[in-house]
C-alpha cells in the first residue's frame, strides 16, 4: 500500500464542463505531487467534497497552457496525453493554480526521467560486464 501523496495547495477553481452549454463550475482542488485532485462542491458546502473525485495524474498530462488573464480571472487548459483539454479558471490575486500546476508537473516530469535514466543505467550494467572491473 502506497503513502498518500503530499498536498501543495487546496483550494478552488471553475473547471468549465464539457456539455453542450459549457457552463463553469465550482471544482474543490486538491494539488499532489501526483496530479490534481477535483472535487465537486454539492450542497452549498465548500468544505465538503464529494466522495468520488476526478483525477487528472501527471503521468497523463502533457502541459499545462493557452493561459489568459481577462477581469480579474486568469483562464488556463490542461492538456492530457489523449489529447483532452480541460479548461479552468481562477482568481488573478495571489500565485496563479496554472503556474502551480505547470511547475508540479515540471517536477513530476524530471523526476520520472530520471528514474527511467536509472533504470536504463541498472539494466545495462547488469547485461553483462564490460571487463573494466575484472582482474586479470
Amino acid at each position: 500500500m502506497s503513502l498518500p501523496a503530499k498536498v501543495m495547495r487546496d483550494g478552488q477553481l471553475e473547471k468549465r464542463s464539457s456539455g453542450l452549454l459549457q457552463l463553469w463550475k465550482k471544482k474543490r482542488c486538491v494539488l499532489t505531487e501526483d496530479g490534481l485532485r477535483l472535487h465537486s462542491c454539492k450542497g452549498g458546502s465548500d468544505d465538503a467534497p464529494d466522495s468520488k473525485a476526478k483525477e487528472l495524474r501527471f503521468e497523463r498530462m502533457v502541459t499545462v497552457d493557452c493561459v489568459e488573464y481577462k477581469r480579474g480571472l486568469v483562464y488556463f487548459t490542461v492538456v492530457m496525453a489523449t489529447g483532452k483539454e480541460i479548461d479552468f479558471r481562477c482568481p488573478q490575486d495571489g500565485t496563479a493554480w496554472n503556474a502551480e500546476i505547470a511547475l508540479a508537473l515540471v517536477r513530476h516530469k524530471n523526476l520520472e526521467a530520471v528514474q527511467t535514466g536509472r533504470n536504463r543505467h541498472l539494466s545495462t550494467a547488469h547485461l553483462g560486464s564490460t571487463g573494466e572491473d575484472e582482474e586479470l
